[in-house]
């Protein structure tokens, strides 16, 4: 990776929309095709990656979650685990912004590994200047 070329970061939303097969997906399985080219690995908060899960299992069932979870061992997507720190600091941007929890957790990683956010979540237009969002 270049000094010049930035990380990313997939919150749920944007996962959600590849597994999905929605349109804005393209843009996350191009993403995942660049990288994993390149030999580059994007992140993901292992809160978001729960999310993935539960909402699969919900939406299909818990059968299609595990499906998910040995596609998800496949993909050029490194889970970025939370540490203590982290969980205060995406519990003061929870606090701060009209975000959902979960989100937080995806902004503060993008924050911490100073990444881009991979998202089509609205909600996330509360933290632009804080964070830097692709928007798909």
């Amino acid at each position: 990776m270049t000094p010049a070329k930035k990380r990313s970061v997939l919150d749920s939303w944007a996962l959600i929309a590849y597994l999905s097969g929605e349109r804005s997906g393209a843009a996350v399985r191009d993403l995942l095709r660049a990288a994993d080219a390149a030999g580059e690995r994007v992140l993901m908060n292992e809160v978001n990656i729960g999310e993935v899960y539960y909402v699969v299992a919900k939406r299909r069932s818990p059968a299609a979650a595990e499906t998910f979870l040995h596609t998800f061992e496949t993909m050029p997507i490194d889970p970025v685990p939370n540490a203590f720190a982290d969980v205060i600091e995406a519990a003061k941007l929870k606090a701060q912004h009209a975000i959902s929890y979960a989100d937080a957790f995806a902004a503060a990683t993008a924050i911490r590994h100073g990444a881009i956010l991979v998202t089509g979540d609205r909600e996330f237009s509360a933290l632009e200047g804080q964070i830097t969002v692709r928007w798909i």
